[in-house]
């Protein structure tokens, strides 16, 4: 009898130990997660962009497919209806949701609500741009989208990928752009063909757009006067940088307020948000010319709440 009670002893000390270094080893491998990063656009100043792929910017909500779960931005999950993925691949995807032209406030209402309407999504696609975990140049990679699209036509009813041209040079690209934004579109992508995927900001991913834009965190509400009184005549924001350490973001951050900058913004807002304005502490995204010798934005308009 004794001798089986140290051996049973012994196996329980066994089962403790190893249990203990699994959920050690599992505590390490949480510590050591990346942080969730996407590819991010630098702005195009003329750089030479000759034989890049240049494409529509659409103005929706930036989505990650991870294989199994629609992710914002920053990597949470969004409440898609059943079944509106259930024929997307198993492999990653980044993208843009989107319905069309001048309909961010909509796509954004509809992504963003937590029971989700399955008529609403019905008018929402996903626009892949990239297939990050893919090998290859960009049309190498998107490509393997298009073939799983084909194997499953099914997949093609929430799919779309957004269309590359090829631009011989920058007045090419240049030409291309103007002409998306003279449609209605906010601007436009150019991207090193043979590049891979960057979870960063990238040199290789370029916007072209006629107004920059940016973030910043509500401060105040300010009163409105004439037309506007009992209404809200303007926001005070705090300006927020660009994240980042490297040389491209360093650089994008030149042409941004610094961080902690405060200004106001009087343009942009509808009637019913001048009565219903945004709440302080909110973070709301403005477009602008360019920064004051004092380092303000120019002609600050508003655009819209971050909702995510």
């Amino acid at each position: 009898m004794r001798f089986f009670a140290l051996l049973l002893a012994a196996f329980l000390n066994f089962a403790l130990a190893a249990q203990s270094e699994n959920l050690s080893g599992t505590g390490v491998d949480t510590a050591k997660k990346d942080k969730f990063e996407l590819l991010k656009l630098s702005e195009y100043k003329g750089q030479n962009v000759g034989c890049w792929l240049a494409s529509e910017k659409l103005d929706g909500v930036r989505a990650y497919w991870d294989g199994r779960n629609l992710l914002s931005r920053n990597g949470k999950i969004l409440a898609a209806p059943g079944g509106w993925s259930a024929h997307f691949p198993p492999f990653a995807l980044d993208g843009e949701l989107y319905t069309a032209r001048g309909e961010f406030e909509k796509i954004q209402s509809i992504v963003m609500d937590k029971m989700p309407s399955v008529a609403e999504w019905s008018e929402v696609k996903f626009y892949v741009f990239d297939v990050p975990e893919a090998s290859g140049g960009l049309l190498e990679r998107l490509s393997e989208l298009g073939k799983f699209i084909a194997k499953n036509p099914q997949a093609g009813q929430n799919l779309e990928i957004i269309k590359q041209v090829k631009v011989k040079d920058n007045a090419e690209f240049e030409a291309f752009a103007e002409a998306v934004i003279a449609k209605g579109g906010e601007g436009a992508v150019v991207r090193e063909p043979n590049a891979p995927y960057e979870r960063k900001r990238s040199k290789n991913a370029l916007k072209y757009k006629k107004f920059k834009d940016a973030e910043c965190e509500v401060t105040a509400i300010n009163a409105g006067t004439g037309k506007y009184a009992g209404l809200m005549g303007s926001v005070t924001c705090k300006a927020l940088s660009a994240a980042g350490s490297n040389s491209d973001e360093q650089n994008d951050k030149l042409l941004q307020p610094a961080s902690g900058v405060k200004f106001k913004i009087g343009s942009g807002f509808s009637d019913e948000e001048r009565a219903n304005p945004p709440k302080i502490g909110s973070i709301i995204t403005y477009k602008y010319q360019n920064l004051t010798a004092k380092g303000l934005p120019r002609f600050p308009i508003f655009l819209r709440v971050r909702e995510d």
